[in-house]
Parts: structure tokens; C-alpha cells; sequence
């Protein structure tokens, strides 16, 4: 039996974390949303490896929402710049999740 290669593609997810004891966030923060490039055979090893990540940077995951793979995305009508594009062929290339940006929440 030949075993089937499920190749490594990159998603973008964006993923909502709540407070938690030295979590870097600003002060008065209730929260923040970090943009994430994550590579995985689909976007649910995305999803895991993504919160695994972020538990083990003391932060506190509470929701993820997964907008596909550069295609899907591309198919669906977003735009993707050079910089982004850069950051997703950093993430495949080390097989990686990259936090790209971060924006706290606040009251």
C-alpha cells in the first residue's frame, strides 16, 4: 500500500486571546486579536499547532477563525501584499506559525 504525501500549505487565521498572568498584553488590555500565518497538512493541525503555540507563550486562547489557504483566499477575492505573501512563505519555509500583528482590545 503507497502512502498517500499531504503537503505542508499555509492559513491564515486569526485568533482572539483573553488575560492571563504575563502575557505581555498592554496594561489595561482586556484582550487582543493576533493575525497568524500557520503551516499544516489542513487547516485544523493549523488551528492546533497555532493555540499550542500561544499557550506556551502564556497567552490564553479563547476563539480562532480560520480564512484558508494564500489560494482560497486569493479565490475568494483578498488581497494579499508583499509583505504578507513574505510572511506566509517564511511560515511554510519553516514550518511555523508567525504572529503578524496583534491589536489589544480594550473597554
Amino acid at each position: 500500500m503507497e502512502k498517500k504525501t499531504r503537503t505542508q500549505q499555509v492559513y491564515t487565521l486569526l485568533v482572539e486571546v483573553g488575560r492571563k498572568a504575563e502575557d505581555g498584553l498592554p496594561d489595561k488590555a482586556t484582550g487582543a486579536a493576533l493575525m497568524c500565518y500557520a503551516s499544516g497538512v489542513d487547516e485544523a493541525e493549523a488551528v492546533r499547532e497555532t493555540v499550542a503555540i500561544l499557550k506556551q507563550a502564556d497567552l490564553a486562547p479563547l476563539d480562532v477563525t480560520g480564512y484558508g489557504t494564500r489560494e482560497e483566499r486569493i479565490a475568494q477575492g483578498h488581497e494579499i501584499d508583499e509583505e504578507e505573501a513574505d510572511l506566509m512563505d517564511r511560515a511554510l519555509a519553516e514550518n511555523s506559525v508567525i504572529v503578524a500583528q496583534v491589536t489589544p482590545f480594550y473597554d
